[in-house]
């Protein structure tokens, strides 16, 4: 008996390609700190602004019913009546840089901005609620794993670091491959993968005291 057929992979939609291109230009933010533009106190300025901006866009969008055609290319269906995904991607952004100090957040934000981006174009479009192939929770935690080390194995070194690194891709491909729906609500992975991925790494870099795991300065101070 012949062996079936493989099914093609859907390309993504021209829409899909938008937003995940959006949700890449957001590496620019992390790096305004890694490239010396900014310090971290004014890093965790920009954000604020980033996370008021966007409260003000969404209230605007959901409460008062201003539309807009750039959210109908850049939303899914399920966002229409929720908080979207960019929203909530500078909520979680904004959440770990006041939190957690620089070589814990900035690879937890690369790993929302660069890794789920290549997960999601090597995925196919699903339903809110459906996981991911195993395939493409390898290349996520390929990605995450790649950008997390240049910052965490300096900072704690190889081994500590190593094992930091590792325990924050798992915890962002966990958030980002199991979406679940909680009283209706999507839990969305812009949300989630900042956050998990850095009390992951926070929480091996605490356990061993090999490096700091919360900012020493408050951000918000000058």
């Amino acid at each position: 008996m012949p062996p079936s057929p493989v099914a093609p992979i859907p390309r993504p939609s021209a829409s899909e390609l938008k937003r995940r291109l959006v949700h890449a230009s957001g590496t620019g933010l992390p790096l305004l700190y890694v490239l010396g533009f900014v310090t971290w106190s004014q890093f965790g300025l920009v954000m604020i602004l980033c996370s008021a901006t966007a409260a003000v866009l969404e209230f605007v969008r959901l409460v008062v019913g201003l539309e807009w055609s750039i959210y109908d290319e850049l939303t899914r269906a399920y966002e229409q009546t929720n908080v979207a995904g960019y929203a909530l991607y500078m909520f979680s952004v904004t959440a770990v840089t006041l939190v957690f100090a620089p070589s814990v957040a900035v690879p937890a934000t690369l790993m929302l901005t660069l890794g789920d981006p290549v997960s999601g174009l090597l995925g196919t479009t699903r339903e809110a609620d459906e996981h991911k192939r195993p395939r493409t929770l390898a290349a996520m935690f390929t990605v995450c794993l790649l950008v997390s080390v240049p910052f965490l194995v300096p900072a704690a070194g190889v081994v500590v670091g190593g094992a930091a690194a590792i325990a924050a891709a798992l915890g962002a491909t966990v958030a980002d491959g199991f979406k679940p729906v909680l009283a209706g609500y999507v839990v969305d992975d812009n949300l989630s993968i900042p956050p998990v991925a850095a009390v992951a790494a926070g929480t091996v870099l605490a356990v061993t005291g090999a490096a700091p795991v919360v900012a020493e300065v408050a951000p918000v101070v000058a």
